[in-house]
């Protein structure tokens, strides 16, 4: 087989999307993500910015069009922009976009040297627009500061999408403030079932599930919602709101399958590959890596890899129990 030629899943899928993970530490630890005290990976055992370069150009090569970094949050990763600027040079070469999902909180510092490696959009964690509520979902994060960042990143010229985990009893409350407030920056706004990743303690996956078909009644009472086409390369199905113009998104891995379509797999920090979010199967791509300077035992390990992505994942809802649900936290998968 040609060593070039792109990758193409069981199911006739091409695999053009890569995120990447580049740390599994956070500024934040907020409860639908990560423990509040967290053991985090000795350092030997991640990937240094050097090898996610080495690997994630092996993934360009073979046909991946964009790449999102993510974490934990990729920006409290030391030398991170080094990284982003060599995975700039991919632009325009094989690769049409080079992105990030950030919690917000270290944009002010590095928002306009992300335009300038050629970064035109982020996507932000944002759940909610009340600092005390902020303050309890994030454990650690203050709301002002992510504010500000999401402003820097405006004025850097960089698109913003909002990402919004719908969580009953926490947000729900909200809904209409953060689509008002979407509307007024400018940002578009995606809205995200809450997922089974992770033994989080006291946090009751169920007692929080605010399935977003619920969610959507409650926008379609007050504004008239346009389906969309469009299709971002994700999984997330768009509306239009008629009275204002603004695109929502909705992501709902529970209660619309969207695996038909999955163009996607994740590297984590540590160089597992996760051809799917919600199956356990994974393969290691540190040991190529490390084995040497020739990357075809990496592309070669990359296609092994692919050809066992499954047709889809397991979470389901329905029986009042989480079937399907995952040991790892989202942090270690990069979300």
């Amino acid at each position: 087989m040609d060593s070039q030629a792109p990758l193409i899943d069981p199911f006739a899928r091409p695999i053009s999307y890569l995120r990447v993970s580049v740390t599994d530490r956070c500024d934040f630890r907020c409860v639908y993500c990560m423990s509040e005290h967290m053991q985090f990976l000795p350092k030997a055992e991640l990937l240094t910015l050097e090898e996610l370069d080495r690997l994630s150009t092996a993934f360009v090569q073979l046909g991946v069009r964009k790449l999102r970094i993510t974490g934990g949050e990729p920006l409290v990763r030391r030398g991170i922009m080094g990284f982003f600027r060599r995975a700039s040079r991919h632009l325009g070469q094989g690769l049409d976009e080079l992105t990030l999902t950030t919690n917000g909180s270290q944009l002010t510092r590095h928002a306009a040297e992300l335009a300038d490696c050629g970064v035109r959009r982020v996507n932000v964690s944002l759940d909610t627009l009340d600092p005390e509520k902020f303050a309890q979902i994030t454990r650690w994060g203050r709301l002002p500061q992510v504010l500000d960042g999401i402003r820097a990143a405006k004025d850097a010229g960089l698109r913003v999408k909002i990402n919004v985990v719908a969580l009953k009893g926490v947000n729900d409350n909200e809904l209409f403030d953060l689509v008002q407030w979407c509307g007024d920056e400018g940002h578009d706004l995606t809205f995200i079932e809450v997922m089974p990743m992770g033994d989080l303690g006291n946090e009751d996956r169920l007692d929080q599930y605010w399935p977003l078909s619920d969610l959507r009644d409650r926008l379609a009472e007050r504004f008239t919602l346009i389906n969309l086409a469009e299709r971002t390369g994700g999984p997330a199905r768009y509306v239009q709101l008629a009275q204002t113009g603004q695109k929502i998104g909705f992501i709902t891995p529970l209660t619309h399958n969207f695996c038909e379509s999955c163009n996607r797999v994740r590297v984590t920090c540590t160089g597992e590959l996760f051809m799917c979010l919600g199956q356990e199967d994974r393969a290691d791509l540190r040991a190529p890596l490390r084995a040497g300077a020739d990357d075809e035992p990496l592309r070669q390990a990359i296609r092994a890899a692919i050809a066992r992505k499954p047709k889809g994942h397991d979470f389901d809802y329905s029986r009042q129990k989480v079937d399907g649900q995952m040991t790892r936290h989202m942090s270690h998968t990069g979300g």
